[in-house]
Parts: C-alpha cells; structure tokens; sequence
C-alpha cells in the first residue's frame, strides 16, 4: 500500500504504539488516536453518578482523560482527586463515621481545589464553609456570585469558568485510580462502600454535584457484600470493548505515526477484513506459521491474542516491534511474534496474579496448575473444557491443596470456575450452526457461570495465557487456537 517504511526504534515504539497507562502518555498523543465508544457517552452523561467499572489495562484512566479536558474546553467547572488526596480519609472503625469522614473530607477536598482552580484565595472561604454541613452548592453559587460582583482583578479565564458555573450550577468531579494499594481486606472494602456512599448522599443534597468515579473489576466485586450496592446499580457502567473498536484504535495510531487523514465513523462501519489493509505499512499481511493459523490474515492473530483490552495490543505489539528492531526488519512478521508469544504470555499471567492475589492469595497455583496433562495435549483437548470436565480438572487441582479467599472463604471448583472467568483467564465459547465460534467474555454476560443454570457454553482458556502454562511445547499451541473472526 505504501512506500514508507519504518525503523522500530524505542522512540518511534512510543511513537506509534503509545504508553502502557493513559496517564503517562502525551495528551496531544492520547487525543490523537482515542476512540469515543458507548462508555464515554455513559460516563460523560449529566447524571449525578457514574461509576466505571473495568479490568486493569481496559482504559478507564483515558475516558476520564479525554472526559476532563472536553470540560476544559467547554469551561465546565471539574477537578480531579488523586488516591493522594484522599490518603488520610476513611480511617473510622465503623461504617457510619466513615461516611461521614469522607464527606467532610470531600467536601474539603473539592473546595480547596475549585478556588485554587479558579485562583480565588481560600484563607475566608474554607472557614465559612466550616458552618455549611453537606450543602455545598448553595454555598458555591453564593461565594462565585460575591467573587463576580466585587472583585474585578480575577483573571478573564477564571471569570469565563464562574460565569458558566452560575449558568448550569454544575460541578464535576472525578476519583481515578482508587484501587492503588487494594488488598481486599475487610477495611479496604468498607471504605469503599464507604466512599460510594458519601458521594450518593453528597450527590443527593446537592443538585448539579455529579461525581465520577473509577473502579477494578475486582474492586467493585468484593464490595458488592453490603446492602447498599443495589442503590447505585443503575450509575455502574461496566467497562468494554469490541474487538473491531480495538482494531480501529491501532488503525488510527498507525495513521497518526504517517500523518495521514482518517476517516474513523467510515472505518467503524466497515468489516475487519476491509479495514486490515491499513495495517500493512508496520505487519506483515498474512501469518506464515504451522496450526489453524497458517496463513491467517495479521490482524486475526492479533484480535486472537488480546483480551479485548487496549494494553494487551500495546504490549504484544511493542514486544514484537523490539524483536523487529534486533532482526533489522522494517515489517513485524511471523518470526517477530513467534519469538515473542513466550514473553507476552509469561507477562499476562504476573499481571493477573498481581491484579488478584488480593482476592485469591493462592492465584498463581490455580492458574499455572491449569496447563494441559500429557494425555490432553496429545488429544489437542487440554484448552477447551466443557462445565463437568473442567470442574474435575479444577478439582484434581484442589486435591494439592485446598485454595481460600482473603475473606477467608474456601473455594469450591463452582467458585474457581466464576473466579476464572471474571477475571479473563476463562472465556465462554460455543460452536454455532454455521461453524463460527462465539465467545463471551466477563463484561458481556456476568451470569455464564452461574451456579444454578447452564447456558450451553464450553470454556475456553484464553490464548494469551497458554505459552506460560506450556513453555515446552511453543511451536505446538498454535495448532490449537482458532482464530477470532469479525
């Protein structure tokens, strides 16, 4: 398609594959290859609370990014609260006083931020506000409308914010990042609860207050406990992505590193196969390895790979990139992503023991002891499970050691399995008449798993985990991954 070629030195990586975090990457950058999906409308709604919820790696941080700074440019009054600020908050032994503490402490918080926002001085104002319990709206609207009328050294910037603030009396406010330092133990979970319940109530007396908040997958999770959580269902939105929206988004970043225009909704509304041409100046078109991927177009194998989530794409395809880079190639092939599945696979399993071992302590064993015996891989069965045999393979694992939660709960194999499946170790699968395959992850249907009913789906391991689980047998597992379609 192009002449262009490219050297895959570390700082065109950056360049077209990004950062891992949306936090650590260039905003210009960031901007530049973001794409709107349904959960950016939900999250941006004007709804007093939205609560975000999502897997490690899934982009949460971005749509909260790209959130604030388009309430930037419609001089929309927001702010930011880091796991920092709130450090010291939720300490009180019981839930009630802390509540009440993260109130106080919020409210605090949002002030102190809003006016050094708006370069207002704070010496009075946080003493008044001292005396105005929960009520910080009214409270607001009064101290921006005195600011407006009797100082007229405030900056025009500063000025244009107040001015729409006392048009729509709408402040917004984002909390990011607040599973740093999860461990899932009792405390940790009444203090989210805790915090969930504080921003209802502070969202409920005090209209045009709206609060969005982001949360793990498995933080959410072990807090849903309390009896409180069914009074927020309606302000969750469960984080995820299609396939074909994680293609586009690598599409875009190849389009930006060469500076060409992008037509994205055209692009969003086309087949895969149409599209995948775009991805020829940096991949090889076709993959030349053994298995039921030989001659696969590139862009199945990598749709194959990655759990639906962007930082999968950006570290496989960076791995492959750097392997290019060793072997002087101006195209990521076959060879580059051979090289490199061992890698990529070893690190999908730290990251998931990382992410979880605050819910299961035990993770590593359950996973590492769900390789394939001898017999299934001589089979090619020891990747797809149907419920009954999984759960005796899940209980022959058992039978080395019992595993329990943090909340000191024993697992059972029912138990093992949901955990599997929630947290992308497991996906969902079934063969339809036509011959393809369907597969349903976590996020698109929670209750596959369920104790009491069945579905009709088989459980699949997913593909990005299997060279850690047979690192002897590389060449081999391709010959056992279907390939993802459209």
């Amino acid at each position: 398609m192009t002449a262009n070629k490219i050297t895959f030195s570390e700082e065109n990586i950056s360049l077209l594959f990004g950062q891992l975090a949306a936090e650590d990457e260039d905003f210009d950058k960031l901007q530049a290859y973001y794409i709107k999906n349904k959960t950016h409308d939900k999250v941006t709604a004007n709804l007093p609370l939205r609560i975000l919820v999502g897997h490690k790696g899934i982009g949460k941080s971005a749509i909260f990014t790209i959130a604030r700074h388009e309430d930037i440019q419609a001089n929309r009054l927001s702010i930011l609260i880091r796991p920092d600020d709130i450090a010291k908050l939720g300490s009180a032994a019981n839930l009630s006083d802390m509540i009440r503490e993260w109130k106080d402490g919020l409210i605090s918080i949002i002030l102190t931020k809003i006016f050094s926002y708006v370069d207002i001085s704070t010496n009075d104002i946080l003493s008044r506000a001292a005396h105005i319990g929960s009520k910080i709206m009214g409270f607001m609207i009064e101290t921006f409308s005195n600011s407006i009328r009797n100082y007229s050294n405030i900056n025009p910037s500063a000025r244009v914010i107040i001015e729409q603030f006392l048009k729509e009396h709408r402040i917004i406010v984002y909390i990011d990042d607040l599973d740093r330092g999860w461990e899932s133990h009792k405390h940790d979970i009444l203090r989210i609860s805790a915090l969930l319940n504080a921003v209802r109530d502070l969202c409920n007396d005090n209209k045009g207050l709206q609060f969005r908040i982001s949360l793990r997958t498995d933080v959410y999770l072990v807090r849903t406990a309390d009896e409180s959580t069914d009074k927020i269902a309606n302000s969750v939105i469960w984080h995820s992505w299609t396939n074909h929206e994680i293609l586009l988004l690598l599409i875009k970043r190849i389009e930006n590193f060469w500076n060409r225009p992008i037509d994205i909704e055209k692009l969003r509304n086309s087949k895969q196969s149409q599209i995948a041409y775009l991805l020829d100046s940096i991949f090889e078109k076709r993959f030349n390895g053994d298995g039921k991927w030989a001659n696969a177009p590139m862009y199945k194998i990598l749709m194959s790979l990655i759990r639906k989530r962007p930082r999968d794409l950006v570290l496989l395809c960076t791995l492959a990139a750097k392997e290019a880079y060793d072997k002087n190639a101006n195209l990521i092939s076959t060879e580059h992503f051979e090289a490199i599945f061992p890698e990529y696979s070893q690190g999908r399993i730290q990251d998931t023991t990382n992410e979880y071992k605050s819910e299961l302590p035990d993770i590593e064993r359950l996973l590492l002891n769900m390789k394939p015996s001898q017999k299934e891989v001589k089979e090619h069965i020891g990747y797809i499970y149907d419920t009954n045999r999984l759960k005796r393979k899940i209980r022959s694992i058992m039978e080395r050691g019992q595993f329990r939660y943090a909340n000191g709960r024993i697992a059972d194999e029912s138990s093992l399995l949901q955990f599997m499946y929630k947290i992308n170790f497991l996906t969902a699968r079934k063969e339809l008449e036509n011959g393809t395959i369907e597969r349903k992850y976590f996020e698109e249907n929670k209750y596959l798993s369920s104790q009491v009913a069945d579905f009709g789906y088989n459980w699949e391991i997913h593909p990005a985990f299997r060279w850690a689980l047979k690192p002897d047998n590389v060449t081999s597992i391709l010959g056992d991954i279907d390939q993802n379609v459209d």
